[in-house]
Order: C-alpha cells, then sequence, then structure tokens
C-alpha cells in the first residue's frame, strides 16, 4: 500500500483528504495540534480498511516532525507528503498596518519554515519511492492581493515559491502546489469571522487532490477547480 503523511489532517481538508485517500487504499500518518480530534479523523479513515496513525504534535515542532517521518518508515515508507497545516498569523485577521509581528513570525514558522523541515527529514523516503510527491496547500491569496490577508497570503506565496525550486532541485519527485479555492473551513472562520456566506464543504475537493495523485502531471502549480475540471 502506499503511504501519505498529511499535517493539519485532524479536521477541514486534512480530514477530507484522508477519507479520500484511504478509500483509494492508502496508508496514512495524520498529524495535528489536538489529540482528540486528530484521533476521530483517524478513526474516519480506517473504516476504509487502511492502516491509520495518528501523531498530535506541531508541525513547527521538530520532534513531531520526525515522529511524523518515523510512523511512516514503520508503514513501510513515504510516497506522498501533504503540507496541509495552516497559521493564519492573525485570528480574525487585519491590515499589514496592524499585523503583529510575532503573528507573522508564526504564519512564516508554521506555513514556510515547518514544511522545509519535513520535506528535509522526510526526503529519504521520498526519493526511495518510484511515485515519491509532495502537495503543497496554497490559496488564491498567494497570487492576489487581498486586503487582511497579506500575512497569510505572502506565507503562502514563500511556500509556493519553495515547492517551485524543490520540483527544479529533486526532478524525480512530483511537487505540487494546489489552490483549492473557498471552502467552509473553522481557519476561515477565524480569518473572517463576519463573512456568514455559504462556501463548499473541503470534501468537494479531494477529487481534485486525488487527479493530481493518480495522474501525476508535471510539477508545478494547480488550482483544484482546474483539475476537477479536467477530469
Amino acid at each position: 500500500m502506499p503511504v501519505a503523511v498529511i499535517t493539519g489532517g485532524s479536521k477541514g481538508l486534512g480530514r477530507a483528504l484522508a477519507a479520500g485517500l484511504a478509500g483509494r487504499g492508502w496508508d496514512l500518518v495524520l498529524g495535528a495540534r489536538t489529540a482528540p480530534v486528530l484521533q476521530e479523523s483517524a478513526e474516519a479513515a480506517r473504516a476504509h480498511g487502511t492502516r491509520v496513525t495518528a501523531v498530535a504534535g506541531d508541525v513547527a515542532d521538530a520532534a513531531h516532525r520526525r515522529a511524523l517521518v518515523a510512523a511512516a518508515s514503520r508503514l513501510g515508507g513515504l510516497d506522498l507528503l501533504v503540507h496541509n497545516a495552516s497559521a493564519l498569523g492573525a485570528r480574525p485577521l487585519v491590515e499589514l498596518a496592524r499585523l503583529p509581528l510575532d503573528g507573522f513570525r508564526s504564519a512564516l514558522e508554521t506555513n514556510v519554515v515547518a514544511p522545509l523541515g519535513l520535506v528535509q527529514e522526510a526526503l529519504p523516503l521520498l526519493r526511495a519511492s518510484r511515485e515519491g510527491a509532495v502537495i503543497a496547500v496554497s490559496s488564491d491569496a498567494a497570487a492576489e492581493a487581498y486586503g487582511t490577508w497579506g500575512g497569510y497570503g505572502a506565507s503562502k506565496a514563500a511556500l509556493d515559491h519553495m515547492s517551485a525550486v524543490l520540483a527544479v532541485e529533486e526532478p524525480d519527485l512530483r511537487v505540487w502546489s494546489v489552490d483549492p479555492g473557498d471552502m467552509d473551513t473553522d481557519l476561515y472562520a477565524a480569518a473572517v469571522p463576519d463573512d456568514t456566506d455559504p462556501r463548499p464543504d473541503p470534501a468537494t475537493v479531494v477529487p481534485a487532490f486525488l487527479a493530481l495523485v493518480e495522474r501525476r502531471p508535471a510539477s508545478g502549480r494547480y488550482t483544484a477547480s482546474a483539475l476537477v475540471a479536467a477530469r
């Protein structure tokens, strides 16, 4: 069975993607900070009959990153690494003039530094896989200038560029950045609590991620809407 590590795997897109991959026969390592909620996500994925290891912790912690990769190794290796854990930098979001610098540093640590640390830890297993791949969950805020989204968007833009460079340096891997589009998630609710407009369930974009894994297009940046339309 192929093995995937998903950070931010306790709810939202992480939980939906875990269920989608488990339904395709993937064994999983799920990481997130809140252990009880993470266990619920793991149990939901196990219902598909695959092996699922839940590793509670903060992806910004090097020991947690090592534990995620060690868990994948115990399952037999690592074929897919998904950077899904994200931090906003401020809750709710604010203009750059009022963005706390410590909050911005936190967003960079979770959204950029931690993914690089996890890649460095995971590269030996990814290189050993015949189909090693990395998915960085990005945002339209990485490419468009939206008021109050500057700190978060800057961190996601940095993640996009880092992923593009990784693809150049590791040509035997597939490295994809994916903008999933609007979703009904706790992260968005915390970012813009006054926005009550309905948004799609994260499960609706899972087919786009599965299409990437199954079709293995060239490394690059993709939108979920385009991937679904191309199926």
